[in-house]
């Protein structure tokens, strides 16, 4: 696995993770790239299906790889159950299957579901979290599907529903709980479920930002969109680094790091996005914002930074590439219609993938140049899984393994 220079993931998680793992929500660094260099860039959904395989219940949350498992989360509307399976990798076939909660389904909005956060492991544990009539609940479970412990850290109350994906850092599972009430982020022992420390937000307003760790100016730090902010946190501690204010009230996409500045897009009511220094302290709203734009963001898809270029797809299928240092725009395409996919970046080429289940891979560069195009056969909301030669894709109805090709 290559690291960023300067950065340090989650150290709990990365320490025994290799290329072949997808250990939680955008990867093994938390940002979108993919550590392969194996798997292709193009692939035909007619010749290359190594399985496909029926998934029980509905989700948006992307899988999880360890060694030779895949897990994912799914939610039975019908029986309230929430559920966390263990596939083959190789075969697609069921390994088992647990019932984490069983509660009353809650109401969201028509482009969320009832098991939207991606789960996380180390190895050992897996980490899954759901919503449980108002309360946060968090659950984990070893590999072979033993439940080890189950938290109820919080309320969380969005008319929206609930998406926090959890994230580790040392012994430590961190999760973001940005709602209609007293807001916060929470951090449990991830041995115990006990709690480490919780640190309050300073609005009470929805969002779904996964936070993002990286170590910089040797600080930790743990940054995250949401609550009418974009704030930095000590992951050991809870303690606040920096914060600016704004711009909009609502936040859905997680951020990106290129080693130098920050990217953030949102959001709602408004729409924006900026390039963030980060290495300041207390509020610098007036100090450490790079550049600000209005221009095609996102609200949902998280974007992707790669090789000087910052990519974005907006929530309408509008892709833009811009110079990530300078805020400068470099072009801008319609990729097909609604996204809610995160992009992915494999062998410095971007993956789009459009809720009608539209793949687009683009080489990022001052003109646009498109590589592949291919057609999934069903809709896509979970953000793609690409690890060891093979795409993983989950439809809306199917999981899909796409086998390398020679």
């Amino acid at each position: 696995m290559t690291f960023l220079k300067n950065t340090v993931i989650s150290l709990s998680l990365l320490a025994n993770s290799s290329a072949g793992e997808w250990p939680g929500w955008r990867g093994p660094t938390g940002d979108g790239v993919v550590p392969d260099e194996k798997a292709p860039l193009e692939w035909s959904i007619e010749k290359d299906v190594k399985w496909k395989v029926k998934i029980p219940g509905k989700g948006h949350a992307s899988p999880i790889i360890w060694g030779d498992e895949l897990f994912l989360v799914s939610a039975d509307e019908e029986s309230g159950e929430r559920l966390l399976m263990c596939l083959s990798i190789k075969t697609g076939k069921t390994l088992w299957k647990k019932t984490v909660l069983e509660s009353p389904i809650e109401k969201l909005h028509r482009k969320n579901s009832r098991a939207s956060s991606t789960p996380v492991t180390d190895g050992k544990s897996i980490y899954v979290s759901f919503l449980d009539q108002e309360k946060m609940f968090i659950a984990a479970y070893n590999l072979e599907g033993k439940k080890l412990w189950e938290k109820r850290p919080g309320i969380f109350s969005s008319v929206h529903g609930y998406c926090s994906s959890p994230i580790l850092w040392k012994n430590k599972v961190i999760i973001n709980g940005d709602h209609d009430g007293n807001a916060y982020i929470v951090a449990l022992n991830k041995e115990t479920g006990s709690e480490a420390w919780k640190t309050p937000r300073p609005n009470k307003t929805r969002s779904y930002c996964t936070p993002l760790i990286r170590t910089i100016g040797g600080r930790n730090q743990l940054i995250l969109s949401g609550s009418k902010s974009v704030a930095s946190y000590d992951p050991d501690t809870g303690k606040q680094h920096w914060i600016i204010d704004g711009p909009t009230d609502q936040f859905v996409a997680s951020l990106v790091y290129d080693q130098k500045y920050l990217y953030m897009t949102c959001g709602f009511p408004s729409k924006h996005m900026m390039a963030i220094d980060p290495t300041g302290s207390g509020n610098v709203t007036e100090t450490h914002v790079i550049w600000h734009t209005r221009k095609n963001p996102s609200y949902v898809p998280s974007p992707v930074v790669v090789k000087g270029y910052y990519l974005v797809v907006s929530d309408s299928g509008t892709a833009t590439c811009w110079k990530a240092h300078e805020g400068k725009l470099l072009w801008k395409q319609k990729l097909g219609r609604e996204h809610s996919a995160s992009l992915v970046v494999l062998r410095d080429h971007v993956v789009f993938g459009s809720e009608k289940g539209l793949i687009t891979v683009v080489k990022p560069g001052p003109e646009f140049e498109e590589i592949a195009k291919m057609e999934l056969s069903e809709p896509l909301w979970a953000s793609p899984v690409i690890t060891d030669g093979n795409w993983f894709l989950r439809g809306e109805e199917h999981l899909f393994c796409i086998e390398k090709r020679n």
